[in-house]
């Protein structure tokens, strides 16, 4: 098990995200039960992801987390998403990821670019955010330490997600 800054496993911005979508999701996710391979969306979102910003650095990993690419003159870290479908949660995982910085003492800030419908969403982290941020850490963490996952949501985004079939079949 890996320790991180804030004395817990580490948790990846995908799996705030989730969180914020699906518990279930989020422990499948975190069990190493990945279904993103078998998803359209998730392929067309790669490819935005691989088409858009071309000449930015691309993908950072470090300390468990991985950001599209860092505009280190401003000191911004961008996130590209292919819709603002699931808004709420981006701005979660980008808000987690400039919460990494801050305790590695690290002063960024955030945009949401959404390529194909040309915006760009500019996120803060306040000491609010960090508050409800490390409750979410928190809860992230028992979920993924249940010995089964939580039971199915059945939300009408259940349809278009790459665990469909674990979760209805």
């Amino acid at each position: 098990m890996t320790i991180s800054f804030y004395n817990s496993p580490t948790i990846t911005g995908t799996q705030v995200n989730y969180y914020l979508i699906c518990h279930r999701k989020l422990w499948l996710f975190s069990h190493n039960i990945n279904m993103e391979h078998t998803s359209e969306a998730v392929e067309i979102g790669a490819l935005v992801h691989a088409h858009s910003y071309e000449r930015k650095n691309k993908e950072i990993v470090f300390d468990g987390i991985k950001i599209d690419f860092f505009d280190k003159n401003h000191g911004v870290i961008h996130e590209v998403k292919k819709s603002k479908k699931m808004e709420e949660s981006h701005f979660w995982q980008l808000k987690f990821y400039i919460y990494h910085f801050k305790k590695l003492g690290l002063d960024v800030s955030g945009k949401i670019d959404y390529p194909l419908i040309r915006r760009t969403q500019t996120v803060e982290l306040t000491t609010d955010d960090e508050a409800q941020l490390e409750r979410m850490l928190d809860d992230i963490i028992k979920i993924n330490e249940q010995e089964l996952p939580p039971p199915v949501i059945k939300a009408k985004i259940c349809k278009s997600c790459s665990y469909y079939e674990l979760c209805y079949a």
